[in-house]
């Protein structure tokens, strides 16, 4: 996924094998069919790769929605053991500049106020 995040074009398979030394065209294509499964990258387009025809794959989501995704899967994990406001002071703790932290604190603030009004809006 961090090789198609980080190109603006789509990739085909080859290129994105051709990215990192590590990777192989099997285990690319392998990781590519899992990625479609769950629809995480698309077909782009079909390109010619040389003479041959190949698929262009793009990403669906932003590297910060993944990034989003997986910390909710996380949570809903450990759910039972670790609280909401728990796991957002544990975060907000981590935080060394004051300034900073001031300015997430209004911004989760301004976040907590939209949702209790659509809460609000919701209720009978």
């Amino acid at each position: 996924m961090n090789i198609l995040w980080e190109n603006e074009k789509p990739l085909i398979a080859s290129e994105i094998a051709d990215a990192r030394p590590d990777l192989t065209i099997n285990t690319v294509q392998a990781v590519l069919r899992k990625l479609l499964k769950y629809q995480l990258i698309e077909v782009a387009d079909i390109v010619y790769s040389g003479t041959v025809l190949s698929r262009s794959y793009r990403p669906t989501i932003t590297s910060e929605e993944f990034a989003v995704l997986e910390v909710t899967s996380d949570y809903l994990a450990f759910e039972k053991t670790l609280s909401k406001p728990l796991l957002v002071s544990a975060l907000l703790d981590t935080e060394e500049d004051p300034v900073k932290a001031r300015e997430t604190i209004d911004e989760l603030q301004k976040m907590l106020d939209e949702y209790k009004k659509t809460l609000e809006e919701q209720e009978p």
